[in-house]
């Protein structure tokens, strides 16, 4: 029994991803005390929030409406806004190596005319690869990109990875409501799939609707559930779409063990088939999942639910992650070292999928 689950259960390994090793762990004490011996063990995080005061004009009004209490918010705030001092005594504390820094939400994506967003996005990439050259052992980057206008953003994207070293993108679901499915955004994947880069999905603070079933529970917007329905749902349309089958080389990070989806492989497998659509993809959606879907497990510090994302797409395919500064580098790092997995899968999910996958 670890985390709740029963490991060796037929359903766990009927959910094993074919083709990839998933954890052999079983949770033995042995293991759980090789894995708090490995107190040198490198640790890269990939879910780590940095903010460029100033630049994004709209960004200040947003932070104000956070429905968070005044205290924890400009804790927050002030954590964004430094790359150095505070942020680096914090990784020390907690041994975490390496930050990838990714720009906050709201971001760029908030931004309505198209011209604006290009300056932004280009001010924030040049102030992340300054912080990067100054501290390149501790610090890599994911790009921030104008996808108000996609030709600027693929422009974006080759200087960003091409001239400033950056390991990928991230992007914040939604920009005013249009989706990564859609038809122009096709010549944004290609250039991914040519610079072999991968796009993390993140969640906006800002949704693109509002869903009537939220009306009067506000505890359901947000990180409670309602980003991770979003997210994971735009996820899904982007699989749904044609976008894997069409650009096979193309990846997609999801934060939040996968915004869940990883558990809902058999359910959408099963179900696929009886829907009615317009244009079938190759494969079934869990074939996407295990094969163009990378999960982080920032934000869920469960053993349970890191142990099931590991069965169901592989130990090759979860990545560490804090989601810094709005969780506790302490809590997500004792989280990661208490893991019941073998030392050589926890090592992968610490610090070698990362460098695999960003080319750190």
């Amino acid at each position: 029994m670890v985390g709740g689950l029963v490991t060796g259960s037929p359903a766990l390994a009927a959910e094993a991803a074919p083709g990839s090793r998933a954890s052999t762990t079983v949770g033995s004490s042995k293991d759980r005390r090789n894995t708090q011996k490995e107190k040198k063990m490198r640790i890269v995080a990939v879910e780590e929030a940095f903010s460029v005061p100033g630049a994004i004009r709209q960004e200040e009004a947003i932070r104000q409406r956070m429905p968070v209490p005044e205290a924890i918010k400009q804790e927050w705030f002030r954590r964004l806004d430094d790359l150095t001092e505070l942020r680096l005594a914090d990784m020390d504390a907690n041994g975490v190596d390496v930050q990838v820094l990714s720009y906050s939400t709201p971001g760029v994506e908030v931004i309505e005319d198209p011209a604006e967003a290009v300056a932004a996005a280009r001010q924030i990439n040049d102030s992340l690869a300054k912080a990067i050259a100054a501290h390149p052992t501790r610090f890599a980057g994911f790009a921030t990109l104008p996808l108000q206008d996609p030709k600027a953003a693929v422009v974006e994207l080759r200087r960003a990875v091409n001239e400033l070293g950056f390991k990928g993108v991230l992007y914040n679901d939604h920009v005013r409501g249009h989706y990564l499915d859609e038809p122009q955004f096709r010549p944004l994947w290609a250039e991914l799939e040519r610079l072999g880069v991968p796009l993390y999905l993140h969640p906006a603070v800002i949704p693109a609707d509002n869903w009537r079933v939220f009306e009067g529970y506000p505890v359901l917007n947000g990180p409670t559930w309602g980003w991770t329905a979003t997210v994971g749902a735009h996820a899904l349309r982007v699989i749904y779409s044609g976008v894997f089958d069409q650009f096979p080389g193309a990846s997609l990070i999801l934060g939040h063990m996968g915004e869940l989806l990883p558990f809902q492989m058999a359910r959408l497998d099963s179900r696929y088939p009886h829907v009615p659509v317009e244009q079938r993809v190759q494969h079934l959606p869990s074939y996407y999942l295990r094969n163009n879907v990378y999960v982080t497990t920032s934000g869920v510090m469960s053993h349970a639910a890191l142990l099931g994302a590991v069965h169901a797409v592989g130990v090759d395919r979860v990545l560490f992650a804090i989601d810094y500064p709005f969780e506790s580098s302490a809590e997500a790092v004792g989280f990661l070292r208490s893991a019941p997995h073998e030392p050589a899968d926890l090592k992968r999910i610490a610090h070698g999928n990362a460098e695999r996958i960003l080319r750190l």
